[in-house]
């Protein structure tokens, strides 16, 4: 496999773990004076801003354009990468196309109803607090130094047992969390590859089939990164939130509004992340057609 392998796992498993969700309960308020339920897409248009997506979104579009810088770094050497390159990545990780996106998909895979009860909570609290907290993590850990500061914790909570651990796997497993990012992440990884090999960019007698099977052989190295990278968010993020607010965030989960979140972000961003890889992968496929590399 080409030498870029490495180096897209790397940019798709930061981008990979959805907003967490919250917990919430009971009918969502009526809104005064309004004339008639709400379209799919008005419902995920607020649901999105009640979870703060747009603002998660900029910091995953900064995210997507540094991984892409460490991507241009692997094609073009020690070269600095061309102006459309540096120009190509941005586009591809526009906030704005991002939430267009996300909207779309999330319309499509939640029933105004449902998308109602999940926004009630995060109107209120503890749900507001907890969508602030995973945004500010998120912002916090673009620093690569706070990032391994998470990380680091997260090995010593591990090592000393911290109990807040047990409340956060128990999140983990109700929301199936690891397996959702590591699919991303594994479909990113194709879509991304996929690109490459129909533009012609890859060996001629590169096939699918050896595509998927390099991937899975990566499969426990994604998982383990996964892993590590989830419980350093988790344990950052909800560091100020009490064990209350994360046994209201795990009963929520596992409610059916709570599932349907779960199963809606997961597929919407799961279809955002590969319709950004595929788009990097023609847009490396131009340099690597054209010998630039």
């Amino acid at each position: 496999m080409p030498r870029l392998a490495a180096a897209l796992l790397v940019l798709a498993l930061p981008l990979a773990p959805p907003p967490v969700l919250a917990q919430g309960a009971g009918a969502p308020p009526e809104r005064a004076g309004s004339p008639s339920a709400p379209s799919r897409e008005e419902a995920a248009r607020h649901l999105m801003e009640v979870l703060l997506l747009p603002e998660i979104l900029e910091v995953m579009s900064r995210e997507g354009r540094s991984h892409g810088a460490d991507l241009g770094a692997q094609i073009f050497g020690p070269s600095p990468p061309p102006a459309a390159w540096t120009e190509g990545v941005a586009l591809i990780h526009e906030a704005g196309t991002a939430q267009q996106i996300l909207e779309t998909e999330l319309a499509a895979r939640m029933d105004p109803a449902t998308a109602a009860l999940a926004s009630a909570f995060f109107e209120s609290e503890p749900g507001r607090s907890i969508a602030a907290l995973e945004l500010a993590a998120r912002e916090d850990m673009l620093d690569d130094e706070v990032e391994q500061e998470a990380r680091e914790a997260a090995a010593v909570a591990v090592a000393a047992g911290d109990p807040r651990l047990a409340l956060l796997r128990r999140y983990v497993e109700a929301t199936d969390l690891i397996e959702v990012n590591v699919a991303s992440a594994m479909n990113a990884s194709l879509a991304y590859f996929g690109a490459l090999l129909d533009s012609g960019a890859l060996r001629p007698e590169t096939g699918e089939a050896e595509l998927l099977g390099d991937l899975w052989s990566r499969e426990a190295e994604i998982r383990a990164e996964t892993t590590e990278w989830i419980y350093a968010f988790l344990l950052r993020a909800y560091g100020p939130a009490s064990d209350a607010d994360i046994e209201a965030l795990i009963a929520f989960s596992e409610s059916e509004p709570g599932r349907a979140l779960t199963r809606a972000l997961g597929g919407a961003f799961d279809a955002l992340f590969s319709e950004q890889s595929r788009r990097l992968g023609l847009l490396a496929a131009r340099y690597m057609d054209t010998r630039e590399i």
